[in-house]
């Protein structure tokens, strides 16, 4: 247990840490939506999804996922054509909107209450963000919201965890990320940081490791630590 996370838990008079969260496979039900992006993105150009696609991508920032299929499958497209293309594939099932995950809401209400500080870190596309987040009437809960374009690497570094943290005004050891994929749950842990595993269904043969590697580990936002 990270030393300042945890005297945060054993004093009531001490303010919570800092809360950062993850969006697509944390916060949001929405991993599926980019598994049927995938699948239409490469059959409109005579493709199938290869197995290990998904996982490959997984950590990386948009941008890197880009340049990446762009040279797997020899694609003529620019990164940024195909940035485009899949924002406008997922802007409709993100505005219905993509569901939270259970309990998601209350636990972010319950937290804002008790006077946590709270930023979003993702690789989410910044417009894909910002839906989903006034979709569920939750965008104003955060203080900061943070991408991987802005930090320059993909999650399987600490960037984008440090951006949040400094953009909240806190040291990382005063920090609990809420992670739902093992190559960020170690990136945060090299920060410093303490973590909060959050289960999804695309990252479940990754699940025990995720466990071993985090500070938490839930199913849904009723298990998750209350500061």
């Amino acid at each position: 247990m990270v030393g300042a996370v945890s005297g945060a838990m054993s004093g009531a008079a001490k303010p919570p840490p800092a809360l950062i969260f993850d969006l697509d496979g944390t916060l949001l039900d929405s991993m599926g939506i980019w598994l049927d992006v995938d699948e239409a993105f490469l059959k409109r150009r005579g493709l199938a999804v290869p197995a290990d696609y998904a996982g490959e991508i997984l950590a990386m920032g948009f941008r890197e996922a880009a340049d990446y299929t762009i040279k797997r499958f020899g694609l003529p497209d620019s990164a940024e054509s195909v940035l485009r293309e899949w924002g406008e594939m997922a802007a409709a099932a993100y505005g219905r909107p993509a569901p939270l995950k259970p309990g998601a809401r209350e636990y972010l209400f319950e937290m804002r209450e008790r006077g946590a500080k709270m930023a979003i870190a993702t690789s989410a596309l910044p417009d894909l963000c910002e839906i989903a987040l006034r979709a569920h009437g939750i965008r104003d809960l955060f203080r900061a919201v943070c991408n991987t374009s802005e930090a320059g690497r993909g999650k399987s570094a600490p960037d984008v965890f440090l951006l949040a943290a400094r953009r909240l005004g806190a040291d990382p050891g005063g920090c609990v990320v809420f992670e739902d994929i093992l190559a960020a749950v170690k990136s945060a842990k090299s920060a410093g940081m303490a973590v909060c595993a959050a289960f999804d269904e695309a990252s479940r043969a990754d699940w025990e490791e995720i466990r071993a590697a985090a500070d938490w580990a839930i199913r849904g936002f009723g298990e998750a630590p209350r500061f």
